[in-house]
Formats: structure tokens, sequence, C-alpha cells
């Protein structure tokens, strides 16, 4: 009953951002057991209208719209997810250091940080991937480190003003470590904007992860994922077929939920707005 109570206090538009993401997350993780063939079985003609049979269709090759896109949720959010943990991890950690020790060493991550910034994201991840190739492996620490520079600005920022509070001053004085100051003091008062911007972050990364497999240097077929899916059948639309709207739907209503979720965050851990 208390669970039942606390969802109620939830706002309409954050219980569907919540509702979004739980589908998809279920759908990622039983996509082997809910979709009704192979990830890349060819299984009828091309391009065919939704049936019984096949409920969104079938794509350029004859295989299972359906099928394919619960097989995307699971490589495009795993990817996402995994390229913005690792990105938050970097970034963090190089925010709250230059932070915490100042001088050189924040002078040193600054200068850097804006020379990663100062190269448009988009050209610099197509050229890295042009020369190191579209591994999957190659394509999250591509990403990572190029949207960390965004995290270390944004925890630099927040660690900046901890770091001038009494209780981080009075730790000093009694003698102790920079790596304690961070994870005892900094940390945990800076976890409400960060939480916050990881939710942003991962829209972010969900949609270069899908701009790149559209522009063909993402996720490489025959793995399925939402955004080569939109290239692969973007000639559907050539003859009114609507097969590469169902992925570019799906990469919409994940990102809105996600969005609609963190200002529901935002708003509660602001103050701004009473939920009781």
């Amino acid at each position: 009953m208390s669970f039942i109570k606390s969802l109620r206090k939830i706002p309409l538009g954050a219980r569907i951002g919540l509702f979004i993401i739980l589908l998809n997350i279920t759908a990622a993780l039983l996509a082997p057991v809910v979709s009704p063939y192979g990830e890349t079985d060819i299984v009828a003609d091309v391009w065919l209208q939704p049936s019984a049979h096949h409920w969104l269709g079938t794509d350029q090759l004859g295989r299972d719209i359906y099928t394919r896109m619960l097989y995307g949720a699971r490589n495009t959010i795993f990817i996402a997810l995994v390229t913005t943990m690792l990105s938050f991890l970097t970034g963090s950690i190089f925010g709250f250091l230059g932070a915490t020790v100042g001088g050189w060493v924040d002078q040193l991550l600054s200068r850097i940080v804006d020379i990663l910034m100062a190269i448009p994201m988009l050209i610099f991840a197509l050229m890295v991937l042009a020369i190191a190739g579209t591994s999957i492996p190659v394509t999250i620490v591509v990403i990572a480190l190029l949207d960390c520079t965004r995290v270390y600005r944004l925890a630099r920022a927040v660690a900046m003003d901890i770091v001038v509070m009494e209780f981080v001053e009075a730790a000093r004085l009694r003698g102790e470590g920079i790596w304690w100051l961070i994870r005892r003091e900094i940390l945990p008062n800076s976890m409400a904007p960060l939480i916050a911007e990881f939710g942003m972050r991962f829209c972010f990364v969900f949609l270069f992860i899908a701009d790149l497999s559209f522009l063909g240097l993402g996720i490489q077929p025959p793995t399925a994922d939402w955004g080569g899916m939109v290239r692969e059948n973007a000639g559907a639309i050539t003859f009114g077929i609507l097969t590469p709207l169902w992925p570019a739907a799906a990469i919409a209503f994940l990102t809105v939920g996600v969005n609609l979720v963190v200002d529901w965050y935002l708003d509660l851990t602001s103050g701004l707005r009473d939920y009781s």
C-alpha cells in the first residue's frame, strides 16, 4: 500500500516516462525469449506490411521488424548505457580531482578538455572511427572520451562550490587525503546534479550512437540497431512503406521518456515543487 501511495505522488509525466523506460528495459532483457524469430533470420519477402505473422512487417532483406526491434533495444540501450557510465566515471574523477587539487593540475586538465571540446564532436568521432574501425569497443571508447569532457565541466563546477565549504576545510585540517575528500565529502554532495546530468547524457549518447549507425559508422550489420534500421530501410519511404518509422519512433519515445523522468528528478531535488 505504501508503494502504491508513493507512486500516486509521482506526477503523470514522470509516470509515463518511467513506463517507457521500463518497457524498453523489459524488451531489451527478454528479447531472446519473446521474439518470434532469430535476430538475423530471413523469414519472408521484403518490406511486407504488418500482419498477424509479422506484427511490424519485414525489412529490406525479409527479416521480421518486431524481432529486430527487440534485439535493437538490447544492443542500442546496452551500448549507450555502458558508454554513458564510462564517460561519467572518467569525467567525474578528473573533474573532482581538478577542483580539489587546483593549481597546475586543474589548469592542465581544463586546457585538455577545452581542446577536445573545440573539435566538433561528430566530425572527430567520424574521423577516429574511420581510422580505428567501427567495432563496438572502439565506438564505446571514442564516444565516452568525447562525452566525458561535458561531464568534467559539470563535475568541476559543482566540486568548486563544495571544496570551499567549512566541512571540507575541516577535513583538510584533520589531514584527510585527496581521494578521501572526493569519496566522502565531494561525491555525496554532488549526486543530485550528476544523476540528473546522467539522464541527459544518456539521451545524448543514445541519439549520437543512432546517428553514427545511420551514417554507417556505428553498430554494424547484421547486428540489430535502431539507427541502422532507419538507414537500411530508408528507401521504403519512397514506396509509401512505413518500415523505417518504427525504429525512429522507438528512439524518440525512449528519449522523451528519459527526459520526463529527469525533469521530475530535477524538480524533486531542487525543492521548487512540492509533491507531498
